[in-house]
């Protein structure tokens, strides 16, 4: 078996290659949003059943919460979640994909261990803190990034963190793809946030910071290079030009 290098393979030069600029086609027709009065209800929710109020609330980043956390924290430490692994599982068909041609996107899916990053949230506005978070992290119904109370082990010993993981019975649940068909996908899709490729590469880079490789993830940018790299030569054919379909095969 062929061993990905120890060196990134992704590159913004491949992204730059697939990046495209793609208006913000709003709300999907027909797909419940959440309300207001939903995120509230979520927010209390999640408050009341709180492990140790008396305690700072610990929320888990695993994916663009550490490269791109938006809420106010204090202290940080590593942990791991286990029985859950990152996993491009999330279909999209807006933000990072289209309609045309959906995307993935990163969620915590069963099975497995994740290492991550804990952040610390204040006590005194922690519900304005959940709305906004919840308000970043789930927009459709059903909900397809559940928030919930997790068990993640540090060096100071286990502690209780919130975490969003993947509502397998939402529509937009990919289920286990192989890496190839992952990678394929991430090649292509764009939306008006970017591309599902330059979401791979800034999670890679900001984990390998913080010392994690993530071999799953390592191995799946190093499969996404070889596809932009695959599709770019097949642009570059002299004959390319007359056949538009011929960038786009495998």
């Amino acid at each position: 078996m062929r061993h990905a290098p120890r060196t990134l393979s992704l590159t913004p030069g491949h992204i730059a290659l697939i990046h495209r600029e793609v208006p913000d086609p709003g709300p999907t027709a027909g797909v419940q949003q959440q309300t207001d009065a939903d995120y509230a209800e979520w927010v209390e929710r999640i408050a009341q059943s709180h492990p140790d109020p008396a305690r700072p609330t610990q929320l888990f980043a695993y994916g663009s919460l550490i490269w791109k956390p938006e809420i106010e924290h204090g202290a940080e430490q590593m942990g791991t979640a286990r029985g859950w692994h990152r996993a491009f599982c999330l279909r999209l068909h807006r933000f990072r994909g289209s309609q045309e041609q959906p995307g993935l996107m990163m969620a915590l899916d069963r099975g497995g261990q994740c290492r991550g990053v804990l952040y610390e949230l204040p006590h005194e506005n922690l519900e304005q803190q959940l709305d906004r978070l919840f308000r970043r992290e789930f927009t459709v119904k059903p909900i397809n990034s559940m928030p919930r109370w997790l068990t993640v082990e540090t060096a100071s010993g286990p502690v209780r963190a919130l975490g969003f993981v993947m509502n397998r019975t939402s529509p937009y649940y990919a289920g286990r793809l192989a890496p190839e068909e992952v990678a394929q996908i991430l090649a292509k899709a764009c939306g008006h946030w970017g591309t599902g490729a330059e979401y791979l590469l800034n999670t890679v880079t900001h984990l390998q910071a913080r010392g994690v490789r993530d071999s799953g993830l390592w191995r799946l940018q190093h499969l996404v290079a070889e596809e932009i790299e695959r599709a770019a030569a097949a642009m570059a054919r002299p004959d390319a030009a007359a056949d538009p379909e011929a960038g786009a095969r495998p």
